[in-house]
């Protein structure tokens, strides 16, 4: 099955189920899903980064300072934030995801999609799937702030670190 053919649940405003489509036409006709992000960090701290693959249905080529992606239908974010960081990482036996927070993220464009934000430490050699990572390093958080001006990040993922940000700063989303 191709990443356009996953079926995905379809949510609304408020999060709640109102049916499924698969992907590509979630994606096509701009149906509000579920996506999860999870910042992975290091034994010591930093960060993981990535650029992802030419082939990418969403956001091809661009840098993202998340691991994550699309909830499938019927699964809970925390084990979509679990599978995601496992898969893109390329490890198994990663320690659950912390989960911090949930935003509707808006492309500004009528694109929605509910997004939970969690964070990880994964002290595993990563091996990240090559068809979803083109190159990757673990940064620290001053390296990926000064690359924030000078790289092309994912839009979704540039609002999720923000708000994380400010989370971390204030405690709220």
């Amino acid at each position: 099955m191709s990443a356009a053919d996953e079926i995905l649940d379809i949510v609304d405003e408020n999060d709640v189920v109102i049916g499924q489509s698969p992907r590509g036409e979630a994606y096509a006709r701009g149906l509000r899903h579920r996506c999860v992000f999870i910042q992975a960090r290091d034994a010591r701290g930093r960060l993981f980064v990535h650029r992802r693959t030419p082939t990418k249905l969403v956001f091809p080529s661009l840098y993202d300072m998340f691991v994550g992606g699309v909830v499938g239908a019927g699964e809970s974010y925390d084990c979509a934030a679990l599978r995601e960081a496992e898969e893109e990482l390329g490890v198994s036996g990663l320690p659950e995801p912390v989960p911090l927070f949930r935003f509707l993220y808006d492309n500004g464009s009528g694109q929605t999609w509910w997004s939970a934000v969690y964070e990880v430490r994964c002290e595993l050699p990563v091996n990240p799937q090559t068809e979803e990572v083109a190159w990757h390093d673990f940064l620290t958080e001053e390296e990926v702030e000064r690359h924030l001006t000078d790289w092309t990040w994912v839009p979704d993922g540039l609002a999720a670190y923000e708000r994380l940000k400010d989370y971390r700063a204030t405690g709220t989303d």
